[in-house]
C-alpha cells in the first residue's frame, strides 16, 4: 500500500481540446487516497460556455448536449478548491496537462490556488523514468540483447528491424503485414512532416501552430495573403513552405 503522509489527490480531466490557454473542462474526476488507505472520489460533468468540437467528443463521448445542464467551472470551482485542500496531486500526464488547466479555470473564476507546498506524482513520467523510449531500451526489452554501438547508423537499423520482429512475435494482434500493423497502431495522415498544418475533420488543411490555429489554410489565405508572405521568409521547412505553395495555388485555381 502507497504510504500517505497526508491525502494525494489523482486527477483526471476531460476538455474540449489540448489548448492549456484557450480549450475548458467538460468533465472532472477526482480519487483522493487518504492515510488511513480508504478513498474518496468526486466527479463532475462540467458545462465549458463554449461548443466542444466534434473530434474532442469522439474521444471523450461528451457532447454539447450532455452538458447543457452541467454546472460552470465557476459554480463548482470552491468545491473543488475544498477536496483538493492540503493534498499532494497526481494523475497521468498530470504535470504538463491536467493540473496546469485545472489552474487556468481556478485563475478565471477567481481562486488563487496555491500548489507551491503540493508534491506532483505524474505516472506518466514514472513510466518514463523507469522504461526510457530509446532504441536501446527497446532493443534489451523486446530483444533481451546489449545495443552494441548504439547511434552508429549500421547497428541502430540492424536493431531497429530486430525490434520490429520481435514486436510482431510478441503481439499477434499485428498480424505480419504492414496494412496490419498500421491497421492496430493506426497511420498519422500529414500535410507537412514538420506537422506545422493538419486536417479537420471535413479534409481541410488548418493551421496547427499560431494566431491563426485550427482556421483552414485555405480561408486564411484568402483573408490575409500577407501571411503567405510572412511563412515563406521565416524560418520554416522547405517542405511546409513546399505544401503552403500548393494551398496557395489550389485555392487560387478554386476562385479561378
Amino acid at each position: 500500500m502507497l504510504s500517505l503522509s497526508r491525502p494525494i489527490a489523482f486527477i483526471d480531466l476531460e476538455t474540449t481540446g489540448v489548448s492549456l490557454s484557450s480549450d475548458r473542462i467538460v468533465e472532472i474526476a477526482i480519487i483522493k487516497l487518504l492515510p488511513d488507505g480508504s478513498r474518496q472520489a468526486k466527479r463532475k460533468l462540467i458545462n465549458p460556455q463554449m461548443p466542444i468540437p466534434p473530434q474532442s467528443s469522439e474521444v471523450h463521448g461528451i457532447t454539447d448536449e450532455m452538458v447543457a445542464n452541467a454546472p460552470t467551472f465557476k459554480q463548482v470551482a470552491n468545491e473543488i478548491k475544498m477536496f483538493i485542500d492540503n493534498c499532494d496531486l497526481g494523475g497521468y500526464n498530470s504535470n504538463r496537462f491536467d493540473i496546469p488547466i485545472l489552474m487556468e479555470e481556478f485563475l478565471r473564476s477567481g481562486l488563487d490556488v496555491d500548489l507551491s507546498n503540493r508534491r506532483m506524482v505524474d505516472v506518466q513520467h514514472i513510466f518514463y523514468t523507469m522504461e526510457p523510449r530509446t532504441l536501446s531500451a527497446a532493443y534489451k526489452f523486446f530483444c533481451e540483447k546489449e545495443l552494441i554501438n548504439a547511434h552508429s547508423a549500421e547497428a541502430d537499423i540492424d536493431a531497429t528491424i530486430e525490434v520490429l520482429m520481435a514486436q510482431l512475435k510478441r503481439y499477434e494482434q499485428l498480424g505480419n503485414s504492414i496494412d496490419s500493423i498500421l491497421g492496430v497502431i493506426g497511420e498519422e495522415k500529414i500535410v507537412d512532416y514538420a506537422r506545422r498544418f493538419g486536417y479537420d475533420d471535413k479534409g481541410n488543411e488548418i493551421f496547427n501552430f499560431g494566431k491563426h490555429k485550427g482556421k483552414t489554410v485555405a480561408e486564411v489565405l484568402r483573408t490575409e495573403p500577407q501571411y503567405y508572405d510572412w511563412m515563406m521568409r521565416g524560418d520554416f521547412p522547405l517542405h511546409t513552405k513546399q505544401k503552403l505553395t500548393e494551398i496557395l495555388n489550389k485555392t487560387l485555381l478554386k476562385n479561378n
